[in-house]
């Protein structure tokens, strides 16, 4: 029998991350993601959710009740469910940097707040029955370098607010590995901040595969490095262990992904790691193989889905049908090697 578990998702932010109206890489619409998404098939089997980003032009954060609701429908029209949603928490959406000043820290926990009254709708909605809201530092590893332990303690105590409004609301947060933000850089700062958090019923690790791969290799943190260049499989293996090992008891979201070895980014997401497609000859990850160490013992961490991340792919490669066909034959893969039944 099949796996049922865990859910593929698709992310929807690849629409709008690095995207810029008036060029030759415009946002793509909710609509249209979705409907990408809904078209996609291999040998019978479809997506079967969206993760999705709460801010313009997507969704607006301070949308009503009702729109919110006119959304979820939507989303359900196409058989889809809704799976974990990003907060808006950085400066020019509703919140500001996690280690800032006292508005800017305000702001943070606002921003998660706003995220939490969407996603209880579209809970009491019925299109969504799992998944976390995602949230980073907003802020960089450069300003974090100034005062590493002072800064690392400020993002603990916002991540605390925020986390007290979440569990109000019976979610749960998961900060974003990925080498551009503050305070979870490296592995072993995402590690130290989890520590410093210490709420690890509410408060988690996201997990991407092209992000985390970088952790290996010590971008924007040398002192981390688990790996140099020019490394061999065994040497591979002890590497990715060590990472997984040490925060996979910490990972309540997770997100297949590909990476070639360079860093690509725009604007706040500067740096960062470059997501290709699932078919990439230069892709340095065994994709269904390392996925298994992130979705070890998955179901007892809470985890129902799974999510595809391509952020920053080209517009003209989004909306290739081949896209997407790709990715969900991979992310079956994923499933039939690592999944479960209840």
């Amino acid at each position: 029998m099949p796996n049922a578990f865990p859910k593929l998702h698709n992310a929807m932010w690849p629409g709008l991350v690095g995207k810029e109206p008036g060029t030759d890489h415009p946002p793509i619409s909710l609509d249209h993601m979705l409907e990408l998404t809904a078209a996609a098939e291999v040998n019978g089997q479809k997506f079967e959710g969206v993760d999705l980003f709460l801010f313009h032009p997507h969704t607006d954060p301070d949308a009503s009740d009702d729109d919110i609701r006119a959304m979820a429908d939507k989303i359900a029209s196409y058989g889809l469910n809704v799976g974990s949603v990003v907060a808006p928490v950085w400066p020019g959406t509703v919140g500001g940097s996690a280690m800032g000043n006292e508005l800017e820290r305000d702001n943070f926990v606002l921003a998660v707040q706003k995220a939490c009254r969407i996603a209880k709708i579209l809970n009491e909605h019925g299109v969504r029955k799992y998944g976390v809201i995602r949230i980073d530092s907003a802020d960089s590893p450069t300003h974090w370098a100034d005062d590493p332990i002072g800064n690392t303690r400020k993002i603990a105590q916002t991540f605390k607010e925020a986390a007290k409004i979440a569990k109000d609301h019976g979610e749960r947060l998961a900060m974003e590995g990925e080498i551009c933000w503050a305070g979870m850089h490296s592995w072993q700062a995402a590690l130290k901040l989890l520590e410093e958090v210490k709420m690890p019923g509410t408060v988690g690790f996201q997990a991407d595969q092209a992000h985390t791969y970088l952790y290996l290799l010590g971008y924007n943190a040398p002192e981390a490095a688990l790996l140099q260049p020019g490394y061999d499989e065994t040497q591979f293996v002890t590497a990715y262990t060590k990472m997984t090992d040490a925060l996979r008891p910490w990972t309540i979201d997770f997100h297949v992904a590909q990476n070639d070895g360079s860093v690509h980014g725009t604007g706040s997401h500067d740096k960062t790691g470059r997501h290709c497609p699932a078919d990439d000859p230069n892709g340095k990850i065994d994709i269904v193989k390392t996925a298994g160490y992130w979705l070890k013992g998955a179901k007892e961490r809470g985890i129902q889905h799974i999510c595809w991340d391509g952020c920053m792919f080209p517009n003209g490669m989004l909306e290739d049908p081949k896209t997407w066909n790709t990715i969900l034959a991979k992310m079956i893969q994923v499933r039939d090697a690592h999944g479960w039944n209840e």
